[in-house]
This record gives C-alpha cells, structure tokens and sequence, in this order.
C-alpha cells in the first residue's frame, strides 16, 4: 500500500509517498481505506515539530480521514467489512 509519509520536519513538500506492508487490525481495532483524508493546521504543525504532539517518525500526517472499513480484529463486533 502507499503512504504519505513524514520523514523529516518540515513543510508540506518534506511529505514523501512509500510503498509500506499493508498492516492487520490487532484485538479492538479496525483497517480502513482511506478514501479522504483532511490536511489541517494542527497537521501542519506537526510535521514541523512546532505542536505538542511530536509522534515517532516517519508517520502519516492527518487526524481526519474517511473511508470504508475492509478488516476487522477479534474482538470487534460493531463494524464489519
């Protein structure tokens, strides 16, 4: 699958695009395809290092995403793929 990743701090054109193994939902968790995903301010932020959440790198940039639910983990019985 690919992935806008944050590798460096920096701006917007610091995001680079990597082929990443496609993760499996572990106990109470769900994957989704992402079909949008808001880019905001506080995202801005952060891939500067200039907001208080500072997560590992490299990550994914966005706190809002919408899509379709395609797996889900044990444990998970209010959503189905």
């Amino acid at each position: 699958m690919k992935a806008l990743l944050s590798e460096l701090p920096g701006g917007p054109d610091t995001l680079v695009l990597r082929d990443v193994p496609e993760p499996s939902p572990g106990r109470g968790q769900v994957r989704i395809i992402v079909r949008f995903c808001g880019i905001n301010y506080p995202d801005a932020l952060v891939i500067e290092d200039k907001y208080q959440i500072r997560p590992p790198r490299p990550f994914a940039p966005g706190f809002e995403i919408s899509g379709v639910v395609d797996a889900v983990g044990e444990g998970v019985t209010a959503l189905k793929p």
